[in-house]
């Protein structure tokens, strides 16, 4: 079953970040409930958590944005405006627009949103919102170099072919069969759903080339660990074993070094597009978080969180 459309945002509004960048917003969900917010990856958009927002918007306040150049954010006039304090600067513009004072927050980002959220880390005003964080699918360095993508060995060769073949210029085109199939391959689980890859291809295709262009570079020289060893607030990692853009120890490493990490849950058999493929996966740990760390307003990890494996 194809993820479920999320109904119609409650409101949405435009906010304008550090730079004059102008960020598309929505919020989901019944004023005054435990917020959510919600960070999308590379070439997605806010159509991207379509499943966890109709799982969450029921009984929380859920604030989905578009990343700068990405679903209906303006495209930056310069290769210029990409970079981690941008993607920094946007989360804490739209925290301040969305939250109302000492407000806390669940902030959840996939892939290039988990990178958000540890560029953001450090911030002050992130670190006082942040109830709890929600890693999903990412990792905080050495992107390139580890992805196995294509099918070579580790080394200067693959890097390099990596990283031409991710800040490809050539625009993607429609949507066809070979460009599913080159998309799944990639990016999700070999026991992914023909409508869940059709779903993730028609987000990443609608995807403008300047921007995918743009944080792709970003990417290729990411280095976040200072981020990490700043993000203080209890923090969920998650990841699929099928994962070839961010694999599997990208994530280890972090639940490893996260001073406040509540533990790894590995999905078997998932890749890169986790919130799409295991939606149910993805939507309950966010509520978990949402309500150990918000309703109690329990700031400790629990001593029972630990590393965890489960099913597809």
């Amino acid at each position: 079953m194809s993820p479920r459309l999320a109904a119609a945002p409650r409101r949405e509004l435009t906010v304008v970040s550090a730079d004059g960048s102008r960020l598309h917003v929505e919020v989901h969900g019944p004023e005054g409930a435990p917020a959510i917010v919600l960070a999308h990856g590379w070439t997605c958009s806010t159509r991207f958590w379509a499943a966890q927002i109709a799982g969450l918007a029921r009984d929380h306040r859920v604030i989905a944005y578009d990343q700068r150049g990405h679903g209906a954010s303006p495209v930056p006039a310069t290769y210029a405006a990409y970079s981690t304090r941008a993607l920094a600067d946007d989360l804490e513009a739209v925290a301040a627009a969305t939250l109302a004072p000492g407000e806390q927050a669940v902030f959840a980002g996939h892939s290039m949103g988990g990178m958000t959220l540890m560029a953001a880390a450090g911030r002050p005003g992130f670190r006082e919102r942040a109830a709890a964080v929600l890693l999903c699918s990412t990792g905080p360095a050495d992107l390139v170099a580890e992805a196995t993508v294509l099918p070579l060995k580790p080394g200067r060769a693959r890097t390099w072919l990596t990283a031409r073949v991710l800040g490809a210029r050539a625009p993607l085109g429609p949507v066809t069969p070979l460009s599913r199939k080159v998309l799944k391959y990639g990016t999700m689980g070999p026991g992914s759903a023909p409508d869940r890859v059709d779903a993730c291809a028609r987000i990443v295709h609608a995807c403008p080339r300047r921007a995918r262009i743009g944080w792709s570079k970003v990417l290729e020289e990411l280095d976040l660990w200072a981020g990490v060893r700043a993000l203080t607030a209890p923090t969920a990692v998650l990841v699929g074993t099928a994962d070839r853009l961010t694999p599997p120890a990208h994530a280890r490493a972090l639940a490893a070094a996260l001073p406040a990490g509540l533990g790894l849950t590995e999905l078997t058999g998932q890749g890169h597009m986790t919130p799409i493929e295991a939606p149910e996966a993805v939507t309950a740990r966010i509520r978990e978080l949402a309500a150990t760390y918000i309703t109690t307003g329990d700031p400790r990890p629990r001593a029972g969180d630990a590393q965890v494996k489960e099913g597809a």
